[in-house]
């Protein structure tokens, strides 16, 4: 192996573990750690070391088996349960504190006499946002960042987006309760935790939650923080804080060499390239961005496929943990892996597959890797697709004269969710791309109809295209629109449409992306503004970027609506405070489409 390839598994590896780590305010935190070894004893000398905070237990055996793997590299590497988490003392309230106790582990482990003085940290999710809280406060010893699908500000997405909230995390609270450390004590407590958490159907069913009414009572932190999450509209100090947000903290954000993953279909897309964008502005770096076709998690970056689209046997990143050795023998060594070298984003632009359906069922959409040498890319042109009363979509604008459509939004009977951007809850919402039909079996769907049938979902498509069409980049949509009520949301949908064949009869309606933004929040997330009865008002919704083929023949489809459930909450239309009052009326929204209402979406064209 040449110095290029960067560093050998020569080593064995010795375990150290439950090392009590303390804080600064005196809480312990249970800490494994493996070190370089020969014949079962510690090599001498000083390595770089990795950390790894978790709230999913640091026994994992995934978690485990990366430790193994770069310590057999040379690297010392820690995982520690986060506060609250499994053997570490503490009270754990989701994502709060991460940023002083990272701060503190840092700390410790770059002193120990077996650490060269250099940390590096890995972690994707809750663990990839971990460390960015811990990075906004520059510890003097952090030197690499590996953050994979991790958070900038879970006020803009993750948590809410647009001013709605992301219900996923109703799923995630009541698992994590029959995962707790109350739970994992207390036999009875857990069997009725987890049998709550396997009805979360039912609870989905009776949003907005009610306090001290399911299982999660007897979990009192984790139900303060559901129902901050679901009743804290408002973007305040609240969502400032840093294990919630680094938005507000690029400026401190240490500058070390950092890379950044996420997916198409995962939930921290936009974090992911608000970070990349705004990092790599400030920094000296380097900063690195890479972005699959990928939904949520470990797992889905070894597969081929997003929920029921399948991207090519050339779309799993394999080799994950090699990928990140690289990083870090050329971030932590200064080894010539060759990691900076070439363009800083590596991207996977979907689309371009033959459309029938592979043996396994799934769609082939395809797609293929490419380099680039920024984000957004230059060569890309913003180029709006004007909403037509015929419910067609055209570069041109409309004709003279008012025109509009209007639908009702009834929250006893909204839109489903049927795949899209989301993790933490697959048994109920499935993330991923899927045709926009029914489904038998998903929550709540009646029927297998297409969902634009529906009578409170607007489409609006273009002709078959002409030629192929790469959409890449960020992705709104400028609507002007008028209510009967104080407050409701509008949801968009970036569809992929192909034309019918013999394996889809029907066609295939492939959704790309969307976003929601709760129309109180239309000016400013921070100050909420109800809105007049009929009054007509200019606002953006906007969707996660992405990158994707639209074919020949395929049509770009834009879906508006103003539900997308169990996804995000449901807005009552009284314009109460959220996530507080059962009481729901329906309300009728119009989309104004003409000369003085341009309504349309705006699309990255790649020429």
């Amino acid at each position: 192996m040449t110095e290029r390839d960067g560093s050998a598994a020569i080593y064995d590896v010795r375990a150290e573990r439950g090392v009590m780590v303390t804080m600064r305010d005196g809480v312990r935190l249970a800490t494994d750690l493996y070190l370089p070894a020969r014949d079962g004893r510690l090599v001498s000398g000083r390595f770089p070391a990795i950390l790894e905070r978790t709230p999913y237990s640091r026994q994992a055996l995934d978690t485990v088996g990366t430790a193994k793997f770069l310590c057999r590299h040379g690297y010392a590497v820690a995982i520690q349960d986060v506060r609250g988490r499994y053997d570490s003392e503490g009270e754990w309230y989701p994502f709060a504190l991460e940023a002083e106790d990272g701060y503190d582990t840092v700390e410790w482990l770059a002193v120990q006499q077996w650490s060269d003085g250099k940390v590096g940290t890995i972690g994707l999710s809750y663990s990839g946002s971990d460390q960015h809280a811990l990075a906004s406060l520059a510890p003097p010893h952090l030197a690499a960042v590996f953050a994979s699908e991790a958070m900038s500000n879970y006020h803009t997405g993750s948590m809410r987006q647009g001013g709605a909230a992301e219900l996923r995390f109703l799923v995630y609270a009541l698992r994590m309760a029959a995962e707790s450390p109350q739970a994992l004590r207390d036999p009875v407590l857990r069997a009725a935790a987890r049998r709550e958490s396997e009805a979360v159907e039912d609870w989905l069913r009776r949003t907005p939650l009610k306090p001290g009414v399911s299982m999660l009572r007897n979990f009192p932190s984790i139900e303060r923080w559901i129902l901050d999450v679901v009743r804290h509209g408002d973007y305040d100090d609240y969502w400032k804080q840093r294990g919630y947000n680094i938005e507000e903290y690029y400026d401190q954000y240490a500058d070390v060499p950092l890379c950044l993953l996420s997916g198409w279909y995962d939930t921290y897309t936009r974090a992911t390239i608000d970070n990349f964008v705004e990092l790599r502005r400030r920094k000296r770096g380097p900063v690195r961005m890479i972005i699959g076709p990928w939904t949520h998690g470990v797992d889905a970056l070894r597969q081929s496929w997003s929920g029921d689209a399948d991207f090519g046997i050339d779309a799993p990143l394999d080799d994950y943990d090699t990928y990140r050795l690289r990083f870090f023998d050329a971030a932590l060594r200064r080894l010539e892996t060759g990691f900076f070298e070439g363009p800083p984003v590596r991207l996977f632009v979907m689309g371009g597959g033959s459309g029938r359906k592979l043996p396994s069922g799934r769609l082939d959409h395809g797609g293929r890797w490419r380099d680039e040498n920024e984000w957004p890319l230059r060569r890309a042109l913003p180029t709006p697709y004007h909403l037509w009363p015929d419910g067609s979509l055209r570069a041109e604008a409309p004709e003279a004269g008012p025109s509009s459509q209007t639908y009702r939004y009834d929250p006893a009977n909204p839109v489903p969710t049927i795949g899209g951007s989301i993790s933490a809850a697959a048994a109920v919402m499935p993330p991923g791309g899927f045709d926009q039909r029914g489904r038998p079996g998903l929550f709540g769907c009646e029927n297998e109809l297409p969902l634009n049938a529906r009578h409170d979902v607007l489409s609006f498509q273009t002709e078959p295209l002409l030629r192929d069409t790469e959409v890449t980049g960020p992705l709104s949509v400028r609507v002007w629109v008028s209510t009967n009520v104080a407050d409701t949301d509008l949801t968009a949908k970036l569809l992929d449409v192909y034309p019918p064949s013999v394996d889809y009869p029907d066609g295939y309606a492939l959704n790309v992306q969307d976003g929601i933004l709760r129309l109180r929040y239309r000016n400013d997330r921070s100050r909420p503004e109800l809105m007049r009865p009929e009054e007509i008002y200019q606002v953006d919704v906007l969707l996660a970027p992405t990158s994707n083929l639209f074919v020949r023949g395929h049509r770009i489809r834009l879906d508006l609506s103003s539900s997308n459930y169990p996804r995000f909450d449901l807005n009552p239309n009284t314009g109460e405070p959220v996530g507080v009052s059962g009481r729901a009326i329906p309300a009728d929204v119009t989309i104004h489409h003409d000369t003085r209402h341009p309504s349309h979406l705006l699309l990255p064209l790649v020429p």
